[in-house]
This record gives structure tokens, C-alpha cells and sequence, in this order.
């Protein structure tokens, strides 16, 4: 009987145990997983909702999501895509729902349904799952089998390898594999809130800004989206999605860098002055810090006029000096960064596998034959919204097919 094990019982393991298994009964399928419970990431993503996928049905754009990744996925996800994630879902029982930013999950809004289809399949298809219990050392047997050297001291054999233990950080099998003849790409930490000492958002935790503009000193992308003011700095879509297009470059300063805000998004300078002109007009004997503007909350936007000293000044008395400052803060405020903040929710390591050394179709190494990736010990890694968990069902998918059909 052929023996397929399977290093990680994380999302990407589970799916390509249970490809494998589903596609070849006959097949004995092994999940070796290190730590004492299976599918941790699952349980506690989106809030402990699990963000499954995102309603992106088209590969093309799909793709764009990925920092690094995104052109040898573009294949892959020819093969298995977020629309074939759902079917399989509900092939076995769970609906997944969509919700306006286009993150998709259960619709009963608990993880712990994933979990539970997950091992309910694993267990009618006979899959094996063995916790606490990791690969310490790989071999090739004289046979052509893998040996595989257990943390327990034992030893297992297998004839097809599936390697989806996660972030290689601070793992054995960082040095076994570059011992084996792979390169691993340098890892560095994605999906990380900014901390900042900060006047400007002290006292404005949990404040969250929707469409802001934000962006890093140097010749980089910007990010539109939510922002969120926490106890530390911030965090929110906009700021994940920065920390991940960036993280090698974050890393490469020791995350002590700067960032500039548009609060306003997509308001321009002129646009700005414009608008100032027409308060003027419109409400010129209006305290300035009376009320909120420019659909600002509240408190921030009165923490902005008391940084920039109008104190009670209405509208018309707002002189240009203080304007310049105004729209300064609004639209182009900087921020020193000093140190990062991982979210336990959205942790992510980008770095790994070198993808050349990958066939993207089976998702076998081309350096060792009969041995497969998936998940994010390869150099992938997507933007907060539910595309790593894709890119995790899409590798698994193939490699479990590829070791099974083969």
C-alpha cells in the first residue's frame, strides 16, 4: 500500500491529506503534526470566524493580492480557485457566505465548523492524525522511500512526502531542506501592526478611520483602506496590507521607519484649500473644533485642531499658517514608527521555498523527487482577506491530487 505523510496539520495539510485520501481510498494517509492541537491558525482567524476565501473569481485579479507569490499562482489557481473552495465546502455540508468587503466565511460565523468538517472527512476517509509529533530529520531510504526521524525518536517511511508545517521560522526543517539541496528565501514577519510614541493617537483606541490613504517614505505603494488608532499605534486593513507589500524592506530597517496619512484618502491638497474656502462661505462663524468634519470621528478630528493650536477660532478666522497645518495633518500627517505588533489573528511569514525550485502543477519540489509543498512554507504569502487561507487550499489541493494520482 502506498504511504503518503503529510508534516503540518494546519490548513494546507488537512487539504492535501484529505485530496490524497479522497482521490486514492486504497492510499494509507499519515498527518504528522508537532503541537497538541491541529488546525490552530483556522480556530483563531477572522475573530475565531475563519476567514475561508474571498470572493475573487478570477485569477487574474486573484494573483494581486499576493506580495510575493502572485505570477506562480496564476496557474494554480486555474486549477482551484475560491469558486471551487466553496463547492467543496458545500459538497460537505457548509455554507460559506460573502460580506461586502468581499471576505468570505461560514455562515454560521464560527470556526469551529471548519474544524469539524475537516476532521469528520478526515476520519471517513481513514486518515491517520498523529499530534504532538513532528519531523525532526529527513532522509532517503536506500529503497527510494523517505525515512523519516520523528521528535519522539522513532522512525516512519513513506513513499510520498508533503511538506505543510507552516512558517519555516525557527524550524528544523529550515536546515534540513537547505541540507537536502533547497534554498529558503529570507523569512521575515507580514501582517504586523505600527507602534508608535505618538501624541497625536494617545487616548484614541479603537478609533477606526475608513478609507484613509497611508504609505511609507520611500518609493513604495500606498494602501487605501480602514485604519484603526490602537493603545500601540495603528493597525487595520490599510496598515496589514502596507506591513505585507513591505515586509522585507520593514524588516531590513528594524521597523523604525515613517509613515504619511491621508486621513481624507483620496483628497488632494487643492481639493483640501477648496474645501476650506467653502467653510469660509458657508460656516465662517463656526468654531472650528465645534464638530466633527469631513466625516472624521469626533475625537480625532478635535485631536487634529488642537495640534495644529486653532484653539476657538471659527472658520473665517482660520489664517493661512494654520491652514498649511491643518491640511498637513489631514492629508499628509508623518508618523515615526518604532517597532511592530503582530496580530495573532492574521501572523503571517512571507520567505520560504524558493518557488523556482517548485512545479507549480504538482507542487513537487524539482530538486527531490516524490516530495511536495504546500501553505506557507513556500515564498507566499497574500493581504489580509482571506487569501493566504486560498493559497493554502490551492497548493494543498494540488499536491494531494499529484501524490495520489501518481
Amino acid at each position: 500500500m502506498k504511504q503518503i505523510a503529510i508534516i503540518g496539520g494546519g490548513a494546507a495539510g488537512f487539504f492535501a491529506a484529505l485530496t490524497a485520501a479522497e482521490s486514492d481510498p486504497d492510499t494509507e494517509v499519515t498527518i504528522y503534526e508537532s503541537g497538541r492541537r491541529t488546525l490552530t491558525k483556522v480556530k483563531i482567524s477572522g475573530g475565531g470566524r475563519c476567514n475561508v476565501t474571498h470572493n475573487c473569481f478570477e485569477p487574474k485579479y486573484l494573483t494581486r493580492n499576493y506580495p510575493r507569490g502572485g505570477r506562480e499562482l496564476l496557474g494554480a489557481f486555474h486549477r482551484w480557485q475560491p469558486s471551487d473552495t466553496i463547492r467543496w465546502f458545500a459538497e460537505r455540508g457548509v455554507e460559506i457566505k460573502a460580506e461586502p468587503d468581499g471576505r468570505m466565511f461560514p455562515i454560521t460565523d464560527d470556526s469551529q465548523t471548519i474544524i469539524d468538517c475537516f476532521q469528520k472527512q478526515a476520519s471517513k476517509a481513514g486518515i491517520q492524525v498523529r499530534k504532538s509529533l513532528g519531523l525532526d530529520d529527513l532522509a532517503m531510504a536506500p529503497d527510494g522511500r523517505f525515512s523519516l526521524e520523528l521528535t519522539d525518536g522513532s522512525f516512519a517511511h513513506a513513499d510520498k512526502l508533503c511538506i505543510a508545517a507552516g512558517s519555516l521560522k525557527s524550524s528544523k526543517l529550515e536546515r534540513t531542506l537547505t541540507r537536502l539541496g533547497h534554498t529558503i528565501e529570507p523569512l521575515a514577519p507580514s501582517l504586523f501592526a505600527f507602534n508608535l510614541a505618538d501624541k497625536r493617537t494617545h487616548g484614541l483606541s479603537g478609533i477606526s478611520v475608513q478609507n484613509a490613504r497611508v504609505k511609507t517614505s520611500r518609493k513604495g505603494s500606498d494602501q487605501k483602506g480602514p485604519i484603526l488608532i490602537t493603545h500601540r499605534g495603528l493597525s487595520g486593513p490599510a496598515i496589514l496590507r502596507l506591513s505585507a507589500w513591505e515586509a522585507r524592506e520593514l524588516q531590513s530597517e528594524n521597523y523604525h521607519f515613517d509613515v504619511s496619512i491621508n486621513w481624507l484618502g483620496d483628497v488632494s491638497e487643492n481639493q483640501l484649500r477648496e474645501q476650506f474656502n467653502q467653510l469660509r462661505s458657508s460656516q465662517g462663524k463656526t468654531p472650528i473644533r465645534s464638530k466633527s468634519f469631513f466625516g472624521l470621528p469626533r475625537r480625532l478630528w478635535e485631536r487634529i485642531v488642537e495640534i495644529c493650536e486653532i484653539g476657538d477660532r471659527s472658520w473665517s478666522q482660520l489664517n493661512k499658517a494654520q491652514e498649511t497645518k491643518l491640511s498637513t495633518e489631514l492629508i499628509a500627517a508623518n508618523f515615526s514608527v518604532q517597532g511592530k505588533t503582530t496580530n495573532k489573528d492574521e501572523f503571517v511569514t512571507c520567505g520560504g521555498i524558493r518557488l523556482k525550485e517548485v512545479n507549480f502543477k504538482t507542487m513537487e519540489s524539482r530538486v527531490i523527487p516524490n516530495l511536495h509543498f504546500a501553505g506557507e512554507c513556500l515564498d507566499i504569502d497574500g493581504i489580509t482577506g482571506g487569501f493566504n487561507f486560498q493559497a493554502a487550499w490551492t497548493t494543498g489541493r494540488l499536491a494531494g491530487l499529484a501524490m495520489a494520482e501518481e
